[in-house]
């Protein structure tokens, strides 16, 4: 597995790395409304990757992301770069973020495959299937 390569990951998986590297910066890339009013996992930093109210990709994003990480002064020679964790609703917005900071020269870039809420079930519910809340990991919402 190279550096630069997106690694995707179970919710459980990404909760476990945020506690055995207290580097790790989970980003919830949501919009505003669904980081407020769904829910967000519980210390998630909010970058959203589009945005209300013109629904368009966050053209600040990867800088956005590059000050998260104080320009990339967290890098360590022994230890590498911080890990971000990226997580969206279902996975599939955390993978295009991913690959645009893969692209940026990140290192240790994952996401959430299965997202905040989860894929829906046959009656269009989330959260009843996969994702960070089925699985009850801690999170918050306002």
């Amino acid at each position: 597995m190279s550096d630069r390569e997106l690694i995707g990951l179970t919710a459980k998986q990404a909760w476990q790395l945020t506690q055995d590297d207290p580097r790790a910066v989970l980003v919830d890339i949501r919009s505003s409304m669904e980081f407020l009013f769904v829910g967000h996992p519980t210390g998630a930093i909010h970058v959203p990757w589009i945005d209300e109210p013109d629904w368009t990709v966050n053209p600040e994003f990867v800088t956005d992301i590059r000050k998260l990480l104080l320009g990339g002064a967290v890098c360590v020679k022994d230890e590498g770069c911080a890990p971000v964790i990226l997580i969206c609703r279902s996975g599939k917005r955390s993978l295009e973020a991913g690959n645009t900071l893969i692209e940026a020269d990140f290192n240790r870039v994952f996401h959430v495959e299965e997202g905040f809420e989860g894929e829906r079930d046959d009656h269009y519910h989330r959260s009843v299937i996969n994702g960070w809340r089925f699985q009850n990991l801690p999170w918050e919402q306002c």
